[in-house]
């Protein structure tokens, strides 16, 4: 349980962010984050910006306490760590959520300034990249914004792709009724994926492929290889009916009938490779999961 709703009284006069410090012990840094991203409310239920002088009731404050289910990183320094994230958990919570997530293991063993320097989809698995401080989170997160790290994906897609392919399609979100699925199309943001195949299953029709994105869309791998006609095994969202998706969204679609519809129980995607330059350091990172799997 993430996010929690913690309620503290109002014994004397003082400045919100001064009783966020002073009575609940939070950072200075902290308190201000939960004040612009509107986490705390008065008695009332509204919220409190800012400035605001608490005279008297209490104050709710929407704080994030980290657990930990032993999930330790792949490699870890002064000022980052790498996880190799397994397919199933979600990296980042919703205020909604109450799921274990990997932001759980990250805050718990580094502290509240750690931080998730890039993403992957729930289901898809790999590595992460994990800043352990405000510097490193900005100079890694520039790197990526930049283009100056590497990664590389394995995925397993429908059908025999016999030459290397660069999709450059243009990625948007769709119009139709699964509002986080994505499109290729001329009034997109210009993406890229180099697209490798590695090995072809004659029996199953299934081809093993590596895919390096030069552009960080949304979903980018999944859209472009969907587009030509390679959509990975397993995936919930694309090449399939969007009535379908639906229902296995909602898991209204049991473990049997999606297998039986996708060819798997998880997308099978994988985040196998990272290589980037840091403090003049060359850094090449695999991940230790075996795939497919």
């Amino acid at each position: 349980m993430p996010y929690v709703l913690k309620q503290y009284d109002v014994i004397k006069a003082q400045k919100v962010e001064d009783f966020l410090v002073n009575v609940v012990k939070l950072s200075e840094t902290l308190a201000y984050k939960l004040l612009r991203n509107s986490r705390i409310v008065d008695h009332k239920n509204r919220h409190i910006q800012k400035g605001k002088v608490l005279k008297s009731g209490y104050i709710k404050v929407l704080v994030f306490e980290p657990i930990t289910k032993g999930l330790t990183p792949l490699f870890q320094c002064e000022h980052f760590a790498i996880f190799d994230k397994p397919s199933g958990l979600i990296v980042h919570p919703t205020i909604r959520s109450r799921e274990y997530t990997l932001l759980d293991e990250i805050r718990y063993q580094f502290g509240e300034e750690a931080n998730l320097v890039n993403r992957i989809d729930a289901e898809t698995s790999g590595l992460v990249l994990v800043s352990k401080n405000g510097y490193a989170d900005y100079i890694l997160k520039d790197m990526f914004a930049k283009k100056e790290i590497i990664k590389k994906y394995k995925a397993l897609v429908k059908n025999e792709l016999k030459e290397k392919i660069l999709i450059e399609k243009p990625i948007a979100p769709s119009n139709g009724l699964i509002k986080l699925k994505m499109q290729t199309s001329e009034n997109g943001k210009a993406s890229s994926t180099l697209i490798r195949p590695l090995s072809y299953n004659k029996t199953t029709n299934q081809t093993l492929v590596e895919a390096i994105p030069y552009t960080g869309r949304q979903h980018q791998i999944r859209v472009h290889l969907d587009s030509i006609n390679h959509t990975i095994i397993g995936d919930p969202i694309y090449g399939l009916e969007e009535s379908f998706v639906d229902k296995l969204l909602n898991k209204q679609i049991d473990k049997a009938q999606r297998i039986k519809t996708t060819g798997a129980n998880r997308l099978m995607l994988h985040a196998y490779y990272l290589e980037f330059t840091f403090l003049n350091r060359r850094y090449i990172f695999t991940s230790k999961q075996k795939f497919p799997c």
